[in-house]
Order: structure tokens, then C-alpha cells, then sequence
């Protein structure tokens, strides 16, 4: 592992932010109060909050969007078999251990697809009949942006036919929002418009947010209820939560609209990358996924030059822009790469 007091630009994901100044004031000055009780101002405020923002009726504040994902499958899959349908590359899949096998006993039908994106026929023809040999398909889920697929924005029609799929056949819809922010500021549709039609969705603030800590799960009020119980059961209530509410508030006042910022220096980052000869990936927001001849070997090698990216498997690396990444740190990092690729 590399030195991190020795990196000059950290591009291995936008979960590598640390709280600006203003936000540590923030933090510091937090209302707090017992979470588990409900007498958190900074984190009630939160939670009325995002549950506006994304259309729902309530929200629930959690640790992390893993948590989010995992409690969210489980409200949804009635049974140990049930079905849930996502794309191959999406986060329960690649990254949380299992999470939708252990905590909500389901099975998982990984779609392909363009950009870490499926369409509605997949959908439909992924589903099913109602037959005791075979599971229930019991729920489809969406991420926005695509993490693995490039950071690509879901168009909101393809959303709208895939909930209609999935309303069609009595399903439950649950959208990760992890980078859905990401999505509004290049797209400019509203996060309702995004988030609404789904039965759960949350917003993740440890990414290009920009806090340390936490997301937001929304639902119907009754799935919020169903959702704490979860929540105290795997050990995600805590108490003076307010502090990192706090974080969280402070990132929606200020934090949203400079994400324009991170999509401009990927754009950058990019077309350096391609103009190097490198394969990249279409870019539309902080992403940047390009195919490498040996990722470990470029990834060390810019790891020597002070800049850490990360491997995005299947022969590629991925570099993800930041509020702690500006244009001369993106300008360092293609010096960086101009020489790795010079020495092989």
C-alpha cells in the first residue's frame, strides 16, 4: 500500500475527501441530541431534508450507503429466494461482500449492459412466471450514476420504462443513489424526478458531497419504520449523531452546484487520457475508466509519482475527480501518466 502523506493527487475514488474548513466549523457547532430517540435537530433537519429532495415521505439516517443498500433489499424481498434483479457491476454485486445473500437471502440476477446500464426489455425478460419451481422476482435495482460503468447518467425515460416493467409485473423498485447528485448537476433534472418513482432510494454524502460520514434512506413512512428496525438490529443507531448530520447539511448548502467542477476536470482528464492513445470510457460526470495492458503495473507506477488511482478490473483503471482534486493536480497526474506509459 502506498504512502498516503507522500501522494500529491488522490484520484483513487471521491470517498478519499476529508471535511473542508467550513465544514469542520459546521461539525463543531452541530445541534446534537439522542438520534435513537428522535431528538437529533441536525439529524432530523437531514432527514426531512433528503426525504424532500428525492420525493419520498421520510428519511433514515445511516452510516453508509452499504448500509443503505442492505437494509433497502431487505424491506423489499419478503422471502429467503426472491429475486433481485441489478446490473452485473453495480455495488451490491462488486462490493459489499454479499451483503444481498446474507442479510436479505436473495438471489441475484446480474444484468449486462452499456455503461453499467440495463434496459426495461432485460428487465421484462429477466422476470419469472409465477411458478412454485422457480424464485419470485421480487425487486429491480438501479444505480445513478453507474460506478463501474463510468459514472453515467441513467436518461430518465430509461428509468421510467424499467419502473413501468417492474410495476407491471407487482415489484418493488429501489434506486442507489451513491453519486445521484452527480447526476442532477449534469443532467439538470431535478433528484425528484430521478428518485421519486422508486419505492426506496438514498443519497450518499461521503462522496463527491464531501463529508466524512453518512447517507440518507427514503421511503414511505411505513418503510422508514420497517427500516429502523433494521437499522438498531445491524447496529447503525447511534446517538449524538448530530455531528455528522452536520457534515452532511453543510455539504447540501455548498457542495452541490461546484460538482460542475469535478465533471469539468474529469472531462479534462479524459481527453488527456485519450490523447496518451488510451481507450476511455464516454465521460459525463467524475469518472474516468480507461483500458490499461497491465493495470497493477500503472497503478504502482503512478502510486511512485505521487498519484493514486484504482483498478476497475477487466483490464482497466478508474480516476475519479474530487473537491480535493483541481485542475493542476488533474494536469499532474497526466504528466504522470505520460510517463508511465513512456516506460513500458
Amino acid at each position: 500500500m502506498s504512502d498516503p502523506t507522500a501522494l500529491t493527487v488522490d484520484l483513487y475514488s471521491d470517498t478519499q475527501t476529508r471535511p473542508t474548513e467550513a465544514m469542520r466549523h459546521a461539525i463543531a457547532q452541530a445541534e446534537v441530541g439522542d438520534e435513537q430517540r428522535g431528538e437529533d435537530p441536525s439529524v432530523n433537519r437531514l432527514e426531512e431534508r433528503v426525504a424532500e429532495l428525492l420525493g419520498h415521505d421520510a428519511g433514515l439516517f445511516l452510516p453508509s450507503g452499504t448500509m443503505c443498500n442492505g437494509i433497502g433489499f431487505r424491506l423489499h424481498v419478503r422471502a429467503g429466494g426472491d429475486e433481485v434483479i441489478l446490473h452485473e457491476t453495480s455495488h451490491p454485486i462488486v462490493a459489499e461482500a454479499g451483503g444481498p445473500a446474507e442479510l436479505a437471502g436473495a438471489m441475484t440476477t446480474r444484468l449486462a449492459g452499456d455503461a453499467g446500464m440495463f434496459t426495461p426489455e432485460q428487465v421484462d425478460a429477466a422476470i419469472w412466471p409465477e411458478d412454485r419451481y422457480m424464485p419470485r422476482s421480487r425487486l429491480v435495482s438501479v444505480e445513478q450514476t453507474t460506478n463501474m460503468g463510468g459514472g453515467r447518467v441513467w436518461p430518465l425515460d430509461q428509468i421510467r420504462g424499467v419502473l413501468e416493467v417492474a410495476r407491471a409485473h407487482g415489484m418493488r423498485a429501489h434506486l442507489d443513489g451513491a453519486r445521484l447528485l452527480n447526476a442532477v448537476v449534469a443532467s439538470g433534472v431535478p433528484a425528484a424526478d430521478y428518485a421519486s418513482g422508486f419505492d426506496t432510494a438514498w443519497l450518499d454524502f461521503s462522496k463527491g458531497l464531501g463529508a466524512p460520514v453518512g447517507a440518507v434512506l427514503c421511503g414511505s413512512r411505513q418503510l422508514i419504520a420497517e427500516a429502523w428496525r433494521w437499522k438498531q438490529m445491524l447496529g447503525g443507531a447511534m446517538r449524538q449523531a448530530g455531528i455528522l448530520a452536520a457534515g452532511c447539511l453543510h455539504a447540501l448548502d455548498n457542495h452541490v452546484d461546484r460538482m460542475a467542477d469535478d465533471h469539468e476536470n474529469a472531462r479534462v482528464l479524459a481527453e488527456g487520457l485519450a490523447a496518451l492513445g488510451l481507450d476511455v470510457l464516454p465521460q459525463e460526470t467524475n469518472i474516468v475508466i480507461t483500458a490499461v495492458e497491465d493495470p497493477v503495473a500503472v497503478t504502482r507506477g503512478m502510486a511512485e509519482r505521487g498519484v493514486r488511482i484504482s483498478s476497475a478490473g477487466r483490464g482497466r483503471i478508474r480516476c475519479v475527480t474530487h473537491l480535493d482534486v483541481d485542475r493542476e493536480g488533474v494536469e499532474t497526474a497526466l504528466a504522470a501518466f505520460g510517463e508511465v506509459l513512456a516506460a513500458r
